[in-house]
């Protein structure tokens, strides 16, 4: 189940580029009934994962601003850090996890979707806007290991006159690091499931190649949409069972 599970998971990611922390965790909550933590946890180290790959062909390609990367991580790293300690601090409170996690990943999968049907003008560069939306941003990864797809690549889109590429590039470099790290700390506290993380990781690897391939194939857009729709759905029956429990 867990292999099949990292396959599809994957396989998305691989065809619509929508962020492994946004599709992982819920599913793992939902669908294998983790507990909030342990599942925020495996998914930030399973997102490093399969992110590696393509984070070296953009490194390659050299399709990364450095200098962007750097503001990014200048505000990300403590945030990430500090979202991961503060899931730690709440790991009793799990009603109240499950309605955050829920709104991050609506939240999340909204932001992805206006990205996807808007066409966003670049007016002029805001670089001293990116450490403390950054911050921010990785406040929400280390929590819920979504939003560093969705709002990482929006905020790139705003704030600075990056192509396409480098947009992409740069931010899964940024998304990369936040995993490593914020896993890292779950992983110091017993947040993650080692086994499971390996089924996944296997089917991930599988998944993530062969989405790639048949991504040359097939119109992303489609795909796109109809998977930020249903997280949508996904995060509202997390809020639901936040709220209904609380």
């Amino acid at each position: 189940m867990a292999f099949l599970l990292g396959f599809l998971i994957a396989f998305a990611i691989g065809i619509t580029g929508v962020g492994a922390g946004t599709i992982t965790a819920p599913l793992l909550i939902l669908g294998l009934g983790l507990s909030p933590e342990i599942a925020v946890g495996t998914a930030l180290l399973f997102g490093f994962l399969v992110k590696v790959p393509a984070g070296a062909v953009y490194l390659f390609r050299r399709q990364v601003a450095g200098r962007v990367l750097g503001l990014l991580l200048l505000g990300g790293l403590p945030g990430v850090l500090l979202g991961s300690l503060l899931l730690v601090h709440l790991k009793g409170a799990k009603d109240m996890v499950l309605l955050l996690v829920g709104l991050t990943v609506v939240v999340s999968a909204g932001l992805g979707l206006y990205r996807s049907l808007a066409r966003l003008t670049l007016s002029r560069e805001r670089p001293w806007l990116l450490p403390p939306a950054a911050f921010g941003i990785g406040l929400e990864v280390g929590f819920s290991s979504a939003g560093a797809g969705a709002l990482g690549s929006l905020l790139l889109l705003y704030a600075t006159r990056l192509t396409p590429q480098q947009v992409v590039g740069t931010d899964i470099l940024f998304g990369l690091v936040l995993s490593l790290v914020g896993g890292g700390v779950h992983l110091h506290f017993g947040q993650v499931d080692p086994k499971l993380l390996l089924s996944l990781s296997l089917g991930g690897i599988v998944g993530a190649s062969l989405g790639a391939l048949v991504a040359t194939r097939v119109p992303k857009q489609p795909f796109r949409v109809a998977l930020l729709l249903w997280l949508l759905f996904i995060g509202a029956q997390l809020v639901w069972r936040g709220v209904a429990h609380g």
